[in-house]
């Protein structure tokens, strides 16, 4: 499985009907992590899904995330989950998945990058962080962007990876790329594509150009 550090082009899906050929069309054009997030299924059918999109990532060697929880994230056999500022505190979150899980965590400005810095990394505690969303965005209704100005400060005073959200496109890498970006999350330009395996692959080679 790729080192989370090693990963840099990050796919973040809900459910869709074609969830299992549109990852694997998205990791055979470059994604090199996935997650699922969807905020609108019961446990169980959700533990369904994600049973598919492990099964693809686990094909491909890639990391397979659940979101939120991270009961049904051990449940579902996955390589670990990603929690928000509101969902299960990261210590309860690696205490049911072990040492061994990745564990992700958002942060929207400096407090929460402060505390992110002192919950730590490693197998006690974070695995990476995401910044932003650097502009607002649809995936996150409510929350204003945070600019670049923090981008610059997260991937400054992290030691550990740091993955950018918001409206990350292959044009405006570059424009991230100098804030300090080297993780990319993406939800729509690749939920939204016509040929997701071409979208990530435009992704990927904007990416392995910075």
């Amino acid at each position: 499985m790729t080192p989370i550090a090693d990963c840099r082009l990050y796919l973040c899906t809900p459910d869709r009907p074609d969830l299992a050929p549109f990852v694997a069309a998205c990791i055979a054009g470059g994604v090199d992590i996935v997650q699922l997030r969807d905020k609108h299924l019961e446990a169980r059918p959700l533990l369904q899904r994600a049973a598919l999109v492990r099964a693809v990532c686990a094909d491909a060697g890639v990391p397979f995330i659940l979101n939120d929880r991270p009961d049904l994230a051990l449940e579902a056999g996955a390589d670990g989950v990603h929690v928000g500022q509101d969902d299960a505190p990261v210590a309860l979150a690696r205490r049911i998945l072990g040492a061994d899980a990745i564990i992700g965590l958002s942060t929207h400005g400096p407090a929460d990058l402060a505390a992110a810095m002192a919950i730590g990394s490693g197998s006690g505690g974070l695995s990476y962080i995401s910044a932003g969303p650097v502009e607002p965005t649809p995936t996150k209704p409510g929350r204003p962007g945070t600019g670049l100005a923090y981008l610059t400060q997260a991937t400054a005073a992290a030691a550990l990876p740091v993955f950018v959200t918001g409206g990350v496109t292959p044009e405006k890498i570059p424009l991230l790329a100098g804030a300090g970006a080297r993780h990319f999350v993406v939800v729509r330009y690749l939920t939204e594509a016509a040929d997701p395996r071409g979208a990530a692959r435009a992704l990927r080679d904007a990416i392995d150009g910075i």
